[in-house]
């Protein structure tokens, strides 16, 4: 069988990225987005039970970064199906030594990269073109009561986004800055 992903851990524990292998003739390509069974050794005992979409039209637009508390937790895989986005992870495990620590990745329609985002990890993107679409694959249902948010311009993230942060939620944009009173996600 062929392998249809290459899986590598990032420099936050338990975060992967994902590299589809493309298959391509002159018709076009073909790629798998999901395989529990090629997938296992990052998915345990975990499955797939909601699966999101999401199309944003402005380019430099943000949205997150979001994340659901226990016992809502959720790990998800994060794909770009249609244009370019710039994709960022916070850890938010209190006891990790990656604590409040973020990683960004280009996910594109192009580059067939995912990320696989465990329990603990807010997650939020910037759009890099017009009219870009995410598939979201969640291991836990969205429970509106256990929504948490990070403002993604909080200067102790420190995040760098590509281009000047545009269009926020009003939820987004609300979202107050850290302070010492948040002491992270007990797992």
């Amino acid at each position: 069988m062929n392998k249809r992903f290459t899986i590598k851990e990032t420099k936050l524990p338990g975060l992967y990225t994902l590299k589809r292998t493309k298959i391509e003739d002159k018709r076009g390509s073909f790629a798998r987005m999901f395989c529990d069974k090629e997938l296992a050794g990052i998915m345990s005992d975990r499955s797939v039970v909601q699966i999101n979409h999401t199309c944003t039209a402005e380019k430099s637009s943000v949205r997150g970064i979001h994340f659901q508390y226990p016992p809502f937790a959720e790990a998800k895989f994060v794909s770009c199906i249609r244009g370019r986005v710039f994709d960022v992870v916070v850890d938010l495990r209190r006891k990790s030594p990656t604590f409040l620590h973020w990683h960004g990745e280009v996910l594109s329609s192009e580059n067939a990269m995912a990320l696989f985002i465990p329990e603990g990890f807010a997650h939020g993107f910037q759009v890099m073109e017009c009219n870009s679409e995410l598939l979201y694959f969640h291991t836990s249902p969205y429970h509106m009561p256990s929504e948490g948010g990070l403002h993604p311009e909080d200067p102790k993230l420190a995040i760098q986004w590509p281009c000047p942060v545009i269009n926020l939620s009003r939820r987004d944009a609300e979202q107050s800055f850290l302070d010492d009173s948040f002491t992270g996600l007990d797992l």
